[in-house]
Formats: C-alpha cells, structure tokens, sequence
C-alpha cells in the first residue's frame, strides 16, 4: 500500500503533499498494529484529553453561573453606582441634582438615600443592623430585590401610625419577627441636651421581608422611608447620605461614571459596584485562573500519553519510515505525518470533550439535579453559563498542549537513517 501510493504520488505529481500526509497519519492511526498496547495508548489519551477538556467546561460554567448570580445578588441589594459628597450640604438641592444625574447618557435610575446603623430591638433580642432610609417609590426601580420580596413591598413603608420596616429573612428569623410585628430602633446619636447626645428611640412595624440568600445582607440590612431616617437621626429635612444611580450596562459602570462625575464637578464624586466589591471579584477571578491550572493537568496527561503512543509508533514503524525515504519523502514530510497524527488524537479527543462537557452542563442546567443548602450557598441550585470564549479558551489550550507533545517524536521520526533502518531487513 505505502510503495503504490509514494509511486502514485512521485508520477503524477496531482496530489497534494498534505493529502498524502494526511492519508499516512490515519493510515498509521487506524490500522491494525502488531502491538496492541500501543492502539490502547492512543484510545487512553483521547479520553484523557477528553476527560480534562469535559471537566473544564462545565467547572468553568459552574463558576460562570456562580460568580454572575452572587453578581446579581449583590447588585439587587445595591446600586450600580452611588454619587457622594465631601460636603454634607451639597444634597441640599436634591430636585435639581437629580435632574442632572439622569441627562447624564447611560444613567436609567436614581434613588436619593440615608445610610447609617442603628440598634434593632424586639422580643426576640437586639441586633446591631444597617439602616437605609429610601424613597419608597422610586426603591423599587433601582434595587431589584425590593420587587421579589417574600412578603410585602416597598409601598407598604408609607402607612398611618408607626411607620414600617423592611427586614431581611434570617434577620426576622433570629428574632422571630413577621410581617406586623413591632420592633424598635434606636440611634445613639439623637437629641442633644445638657448632658450630651441621648439616644432616639422610635417604633417600627414590620412590613415586609426580603431574601437575597446573601446571609449578610438577609441578617443585617433594613429599609425605611427618607422621612424616618431623618427622624430617629434628628436630621435636617434635606439631609441625604447620597444618590444611587443604575446604568444601562453594568460592565461599562466605571465609564459611565466617569461621565456623571466630569458633568457634576466638585464637590461631587461617584464610586461603582466595581470599586466596591473590587477585592470580591478579584479573589473570584484568581481562583477561576487556579482551577483552569488545575484542570489543564487532566489534559496535560492526556498530552503526555500521546507522546508515548507516538514513540512507540515511531519504533513500530522504523521500516515503512524508511521506505517513504528511500522513496523520496523528505523529513519534513515525515515529520508533519506524525504532528498530524498527534493533532488527530488531540482534535478527537477535544470534541468528545466538547460532547461531554456541553452535554452535561445542559442536562445540569435544565433538570437542576443538584442541590445546594440555601443556608450555605447563595443558591439552592448550581447554576451553570457556558460561554463562547471559555469553550474556544478551553479548545484552543488543548489543542496546543496536544500539538506540542507531537513535537519529540516527530522530530524523532525526521532524524531516522534509512540505510541503518534496513539493514537487517
């Protein structure tokens, strides 16, 4: 077969070099071999490669799903973006304020608001808390939470008599609060008299409980009304702590903050959900590098298997290496014969990856035959998202380690000496 196709090709000079070294390389990979062992090798390094490539797609996804629902979460409790002041008085003209923020292009909500502590107390014990004062119609436009609340909602904080509150769940739970239960805040700075500051106590109801499943936000955040806030504060009836602001994308935050802090100058300055929450973030992204390292031995190995196989092919082969030589193949054409083999083996062994891993995450991600404990985890479900550029990433590192490991023994194949590889034939 190998002496008729190197005539073939010498004579009529029609086919193609690469033809011929392709045709060689599955020649040599699916043909029935002497020694078995090395065709089980070959076998053993697609699924190694296979097994590494799978494994990297879904982990990936999973930490996709995980990083961007903890995103989520942590942006329906917050803003996108929050403008502060060196000078307290600078929120004194809010109406006007507000009216600029959003002629700012990229900005799509604002919510003034008051942010302090203050300690919760109710028959079930005291709590230190993070109270923010809201407007209670424009809340649930920029703070996503406020619009899949347990019980309750954001328009409910407006009532006759004592004024409402907003709890998170594991914070009513420790106190064994719901919704119409009476609660008390008090601030330890309020009225001021001969002896100092005294602390202001006012009484609350609860009207409504959220849940993020973010334990620190669900135990230690509340909601009130701008007015109440100013009230147990003992504040002016201007006062604001600051604006959150949403914007049209997330990801763009820090441009489009730049903007709204270049347009309402000084005293005036903005910080993003990218600023706050940057150390979060950077430990997510780091550890995401680390698992792709890790994984990537998986694959690593499966290179090394193909290294191996090719040797000992390398050997087998000894006498039909020869022939094409004597006949005319160059070593560079030897050479690319075993590289193509190598890249053959990586190749299937990615796509039989790719089935694995996409197959998988799509069974994951439809029937959710994983759970999670929602008091451990921000979720009860192990969210997965697999993207365009982790799954060509996840292709193309394969794809490299598998063409390196080819590098040896092809170069192996190149340096054989006809004339000492027929000697003894």
């Amino acid at each position: 077969m190998l002496k008729n196709l190197l005539k073939i090709s010498c004579a009529s000079g029609s086919i193609n070099q690469m033809r011929f070294e392709f045709f060689v390389a599955l020649r040599y990979l699916f043909s029935r071999r002497r020694q078995t062992f090395i065709y089980v090798i070959s076998v053993m390094s697609i699924l190694g490669v296979a097994l590494g490539v799978g494994a990297l797609v879904v982990v990936l996804g999973v930490y996709n799903g995980l990083t961007t629902d903890m995103r989520d979460k942590i942006l329906g409790a917050n803003a996108h973006g929050i403008v502060l002041s060196h000078l307290p008085s600078a929120f004194d003209d809010s109406s006007d304020l507000s009216g600029r923020i959003m002629n700012t292009p990229g900005v799509t909500g604002e919510l003034p608001f008051i942010y302090t502590e203050v300690m919760l107390s109710a028959g079930g014990g005291v709590k230190g808390i993070v109270l923010r004062g809201i407007d209670p119609q424009k809340a649930p436009r920029v703070l996503s939470l406020l619009t899949r609340m347990q019980h309750g909602s954001a328009a409910d904080l407006e009532r006759e008599g004592a004024p409402g509150i907003i709890i998170g769940a594991e914070l009513a739970r420790r106190l064994a609060l719901a919704p119409g239960s009476r609660v008390n805040l008090l601030s330890p700075t309020g009225q001021k008299n001969a002896a100092g500051y005294a602390p202001r106590v006012r009484p609350f109801e609860v009207t409504g409980i959220f849940k993020t499943g973010m334990f620190e936000y669900d135990s230690s955040l509340a909601f009130i009304t701008l007015g109440a806030a100013r009230d147990i504060l003992g504040l002016p009836p201007e006062f604001l702590s600051g604006i959150e602001i949403t914007v049209d994308d997330v990801f763009r935050a820090d441009e489009i903050a730049g903007r709204l802090a270049a347009s309402l100058g000084q005293p005036f300055y903005v910080r993003t959900w990218m600023d706050m929450n940057a150390n979060l973030f950077a430990a997510l992204k780091l550890e995401k590098f680390g698992m792709f390292i890790l994984l990537a031995m998986v694959v690593l190995i499966g290179s090394f298997s193909i290294v191996t196989s090719l040797v000992m092919l390398v050997m087998e082969k000894t006498r039909d290496i020869a022939i094409m030589m004597s006949m005319g193949a160059t070593a560079a054409k030897i050479r690319r014969i075993f590289m193509l083999q190598g890249t053959i083996i990586g190749l299937a062994g990615t796509l039989l990856g790719y089935a694995l891993g996409l197959t998988l995450g799509f069974l994951l991600k439809r029937y959710q035959f994983i759970k999670l404990p929602d008091n451990v985890y921000t979720t009860d479900r192990l969210p997965i998202i697999i993207t365009v550029p982790d799954v060509a990433l996840v292709g193309a590192s394969a794809l490299a380690l598998c063409f390196l490991a080819t590098l040896y023994p092809a170069r192996q194949a190149a340096r054989l000496n006809p004339a000492e590889a027929l000697r003894y034939e």
